[in-house]
This record gives structure tokens, sequence and C-alpha cells, in this order.
């Protein structure tokens, strides 16, 4: 693993994945009360195993990819957070997941943001984006505060789908 990927905050310590990993992502790809929301949704033991090789994978290709979060102070598992590129095509996405126990504590904020200052200010990418449901009031204050601006919306299975973006340089086209 690469240092420079290694992101520390001020409560927070954020590893690209690897198998170490494992146990913590199956109990949180697992746990309907996170996952359920989640495009895709709740994942199977060999659906987080095959997500975790192609989020390494990931890694290596694009210098950017999926974070454990852990506390900075005692290492425990807090969620996961990072980017990749949508399977619709519409740009590198930041995506976020805390566990349950660590919902409501600001950590999905701080997280994601410093993954998006790692995407922007480090991997060079230009514009960053997200999508979150409508209904999803947690996430889209997430989103928001750390920057992102609402610019796109549609709807997916009957639910209202709201897409957020961010771009370094605001003369880019739309992807």
């Amino acid at each position: 693993m690469n240092p420079s990927w290694i992101i520390r905050t001020g409560r927070l310590l954020m590893r690209p994945v690897s198998y170490l990993d494992l146990p913590d992502l199956r109990a949180l790809k697992s746990d309907p009360a996170v996952f359920a929301v989640m495009l895709g949704g709740v994942r199977g033991v060999v659906a987080v195993a095959d997500e975790l090789a192609a989020d390494i994978q990931f890694w290596g290709q694009h210098g950017v990819g999926m974070w454990a979060v852990r506390a900075a102070g005692d290492g425990s598992f807090l969620g996961l957070v990072g980017l990749h590129a949508r399977p619709d095509g519409r740009g590198m996405a930041i995506r976020f997941a805390m566990t349950t126990a660590s919902q409501g504590r600001g950590y999905a904020s701080e997280a994601a943001g410093a993954a998006l200052r790692f995407a922007q200010d480090r991997a060079g990418i230009d514009r960053v984006v997200a999508v979150a449901r409508a209904s999803n009031i947690g996430s889209r204050q997430v989103l928001g505060g750390i920057g992102m601006v609402e610019c796109d919306s549609w709807t997916r299975d009957g639910e209202m789908m709201l897409m957020y973006e961010s771009r370094t340089r605001q003369d880019l086209p739309p992807d």
C-alpha cells in the first residue's frame, strides 16, 4: 500500500481497504440498517469478498478508492468511505457507510470531507459526484456539509434520487 494514500484527521485514521478489513466489511455490508438503502442492498459473504477484491484493484488502477475508517485512538472500525466510478457512467463518486454505532457523531462528514479533499487536491479529480435518496436526510446533510451541491435528479425503483457534485473548476462541462 502506498503510504500517501493513508489519511489522518482529528479523530479518524483512513487506510485503503485490505483483506484485513474483511470481517468488519462483512458486518457492515450485511447490516440492513446500513446497507438496505445502498445501491445493490445488503450483501452476502461472497459479494463482500468480491467487492473488496474489486476495491483493492481499483486503488491500483486509479490511485483512489475505498478507505476503511477507524477511530484514531483505538482503531475501532467506524465505516467505509471512498471513491469509485459510478456504474451508470455519471462520474467518479464518493460513497460512505458508517456502522450503526458510529452514526450521528459527525464521522461520516469528517471522513467524506477528507476523501473529497484527497480526490481533488491529491488525485487531481476535478469533478466528484455523489448520489443519495431524497428521503435520506442524513446523507444529504453530509454531502451538503462537505460543500457538494445538488445538480441532477431522477427516479429509480420508485425512489427520487439526487445527484450532488463538487468541482474544482466551474468551466468544466457536465459529464
